[in-house]
């Protein structure tokens, strides 16, 4: 597995629809936002070089939001969800960022604890799916 920096919007797209639009059910209308042009997107892909997973960096200074990140079914169990956030880690520290943080699917919660964000405030909805954020010291 690869994981890159990509200008390839539409292959991010097509992951990202796959998974939180077709799977989860999310609003189309929700999934794309005026922060896409802007943000820094990471696609990884398998050994064949098909797309697979997808993360999304929106940088603000020393902060980050981490968002967007989907892996195709496929994919899943197999460390490339892991993968995909240590490089986006390594991606924002190379940029400079001090904090990261994401709003993770209460299910996901785990899986980012694990990476060693930690969880904060009360469960909200997005786009019909419980959330909560999580913030990770970059520093430390």
């Amino acid at each position: 597995m690869k994981i890159t920096v990509t200008d390839d919007l539409d292959a991010c797209m097509a992951i990202r629809i796959k998974v939180f639009v077709e799977e989860q059910k999310v609003p189309a209308e929700l999934e794309g936002d005026e922060h896409d042009a802007d943000a820094v997107h990471l696609l990884a892909t398998a050994a064949d070089g098909r797309p697979i997973g997808t993360a999304r960096l929106l940088i603000d200074g020393d902060k980050a939001k981490i968002g967007r990140v989907a892996v195709l079914r496929a994919a899943r169990g197999t460390g490339a969800g892991a993968a995909l956030m240590r490089a986006a880690l390594d991606e924002l520290r190379a940029r400079g960022v001090r904090m990261a943080g994401l709003g993770a699917q209460t299910h996901a919660i785990g899986f980012y604890e694990r990476l060693g964000f930690a969880a904060y405030g009360p469960e909200y909805d997005d786009a019909g799916i419980p959330h909560r954020d999580m913030t990770l010291d970059l520093q430390a």
